[in-house]
């Protein structure tokens, strides 16, 4: 417990967490957490969940929401051990994340306590930035600052510090605070090149990824697209929005395959690609790239592009500069993405009427939140995107993040109404959420695209030609009641004649809803040989 009028490391820590703008907290708490959250201060939020990977992942979707970094208060040893699947995609998804964890008294620890952690900065790497326990308790609301400066280094990402439980008594002075730069320009000379290759190309192409979106530099992107009258693709596996899709030079998605990211760049004789790795893929296979050009504040990203010339440095900055150095364009307009018929309604319901529903049913400034893999090519038809910070899911691959991360947008986002689309097999991973969503009373609309499995599994199994294997099929799950167990509304949708009453309730409802849409179990394939 805290002296009276001595300022502690409990003391020091609370006010660098209102300096630093850290004023919600999401926890699991355990016993070596109760000193911090002694007597809680009412201007800070402490946001409970159920479970510490999905603490994390409500973390990582609310960093992600607010540009800012956000703080987690997780359990010693085995809860940060539960977290490491977010940990990783909050790694992934470069999210800006300061992770405690407590730890045994400093006076136990040579007696191998319970509950003490064995080498507990090291835990959680490599899938972080920075990590320390502090060798002195004092220390500790400095080793915070420094987290909390690492995590928003771009590229952003999860810093980690291990907390002793008798440390936040210790005396301690306040930190003094201190505004740092974050953005770094790219190198002239480069740009100019760059421009110059951009102004001679006769067909280029923009490859966009989600650092345009988390770096605010859309609308920018936007501007040098149109200056360019080049068409714009999204990266594979884009976590976040990567272009307005409702414009008129967005030509669509790039496949996380390497012979189908070779016949969508053939025709061009320069790619630039802005925020982005050069490629993301998630099958092998032979490509091919024309001459490129990378702009991205992710050095490791630059490292790894196998050719082409790296512009390391900030898009908010590099972007118009870039642009500015490029004369008018007489290119003639790329011809309309095409799109897609209205789908039909047909019973099972086909995951095509339920997106083309849903996308005629939401509301403008709606956030969207997926987890749905095997549905993501029709996702990405029928389901359109068109703002900026109007659409997030994870990089990692790593399912169970979308339901959390969901709960953290809508946190970030008081009264704007936030879509979770998450696939049944995701929604088990992490479903304890809801009773989060439900405690904080969030405009929060989840709907389960049920196919009663994994369907990228069942894809995958097709093009490998594996038969009979175990462990796909998902049968005798209801996801009303589980729902209604942790205080959500929820229904069951069979028949497409009911879906659009349904979608109307949930998306009008001030708090958590749940729609389960029973789907066609028909996967298609999500890539193909050759």
């Amino acid at each position: 417990m805290d002296t009276p009028g001595t300022s502690t490391v409990r003391h020091a820590v609370m006010q660098m967490l209102r300096d630093c703008g850290m004023t919600t907290v999401f926890g699991n708490p355990g016993s070596t957490e109760l000193p911090f959250l002694d007597r809680w201060p009412n201007d800070l939020r402490y946001v409970l969940g159920l479970q510490e990977s999905s603490v994390v992942a409500m973390a990582d979707g609310y960093a992600r929401a607010t540009g800012r970094a956000a703080f987690c208060s997780l359990h010693s040893a085995v809860g940060v051990g539960h977290a490491a699947g977010s940990i990783f995609t909050a790694y992934r998804n470069q999210a800006p994340l300061v992770i405690t964890a407590g730890q045994q008294a400093r006076s136990l620890l040579p007696l191998n306590p319970f509950l003490g952690a064995t080498e507990a900065a090291n835990f959680p790497k490599p899938y972080i930035k920075w990590s320390i326990e502090p060798a002195r308790a004092e220390d500790v609301p400095a080793a915070l600052a420094h987290a909390w400066h690492v995590a928003l280094q771009p590229p952003c990402g999860p810093t980690f510090v291990s907390i002793p439980m008798d440390d936040w008594s210790a005396p301690a002075d306040p930190l003094p605070p201190r505004r740092i730069g974050r953005d770094t320009a790219p190198d002239p000379a480069l740009l100019e090149e760059a421009a110059a290759a951009l102004a001679a190309s006769r067909n280029p192409v923009l490859v966009i990824g989600p650092e345009v979106d988390a770096a605010g530099a859309g609308p920018a992107a936007v501007a040098l697209a149109e200056r360019l009258n080049a068409p714009v693709l999204a990266s594979p596996f884009s976590s976040r929005a990567s272009f307005p899709e409702s414009h008129p030079l967005f030509a669509g998605f790039l496949a996380a395959a390497p012979n189908a990211v070779t016949a969508s760049l053939a025709p061009h004789d320069l790619v630039l690609i802005l925020g982005a790795p050069v490629f993301t893929f998630h099958v092998a296979g032979k490509y091919r790239l024309p001459p490129l050009i990378q702009m991205t504040a992710d050095g490791e990203a630059i490292a790894a592009a196998p050719s082409g010339t790296g512009i390391l440095g900030g898009l908010r900055l590099g972007i118009p500069a870039l642009t500015a150095l490029l004369p008018g364009c007489h290119r003639p307009a790329p011809p309309p993405r095409p799109r897609p018929p209205a789908p039909a309604a047909a019973t099972p319901i086909p995951v095509e009427y339920l997106l083309h529903s849903l996308a005629a049913a939401r509301p403008g400034d709606s956030v969207i939140v997926e987890e749905a893999p095997s549905h993501r090519p029709a996702i990405q038809q029928h389901l359109p995107i068109p703002d900026w910070g109007g659409f997030f899911t994870m990089a990692s691959g790593g399912l169970g993040y979308g339901l959390p991360a969901a709960v953290g947008v809508a946190l970030a986002h008081p009264g704007r109404r936030v879509i979770a689309v998450i696939g049944d097999g995701s929604m088990m991973y992490s479903i304890q959420a809801l009773w989060t969503a439900v405690r904080e009373a969030l405009p929060l609309t989840v709907i389960v695209l049920n196919n009663g499995g994994y369907g990228a599994m069942r894809s995958f199994s097709r093009v490998l030609g594996v038969e009979n294997a175990p462990g796909i099929d998902l049968p005798g799950i209801d996801f009303p009641s589980l729902a209604a167990g942790m205080g959500c509304p929820a229904r069951q949708v069979a028949d497409p004649v009911d879906l659009d009453a349904a979608l109307s309730a949930a998306l009008a409802s001030p708090t958590p809803m749940l729609i389960d849409v029973a789907l066609d179990p028909a996967i298609h394939t999500l890539y193909r040989k050759g």
